[in-house]
């Protein structure tokens, strides 16, 4: 049985001072990504020191993949984080499917695809 899921690892770097701005925009994407309901995880990791963050998101399937780039969590709140934080890193693991892949790109998304092992 194929994996159809999509995962996402983003990395941000959150500048001096703005650790509280962020922590609000972080919760009201938490809060509203999980009404999505193909939206599997959604987590943010924090270095030690508070200033590195490590979201990872899962995702059923390219299509939910695709319903989350183009609806309002991507859409209205990440411009908001970006003006406390720099993304430093983002990597996709599995098909998020030809039109978010193009929407992944342009971001500058590294895409890997499915190749060996499994998932349970």
């Amino acid at each position: 049985m194929p994996n159809h899921t999509v995962q996402f690892t983003v990395s941000l770097a959150i500048h001096e001072g703005k650790h509280d701005a962020f922590e609000a925009i972080a919760q009201t994407m938490s809060t509203r990504t999980q009404q999505e309901p193909a939206a599997l995880a959604y987590e943010f990791y924090l270095s030690l020191d508070r200033t590195q963050c490590r979201l990872v998101e899962r995702y059923a399937d390219a299509d939910a993949v695709l319903a989350h780039m183009t609806g309002p969590v991507v859409q209205e709140f990440v411009p908001k984080m970006l003006e406390v934080s720099t993304l430093t890193g983002f990597e996709v693991y599995g098909d998020p499917g030809p039109e978010a892949a193009k929407i992944l790109a342009a971001v500058g998304a590294q895409i890997y695809s499915s190749w060996r092992g499994f998932s349970r």
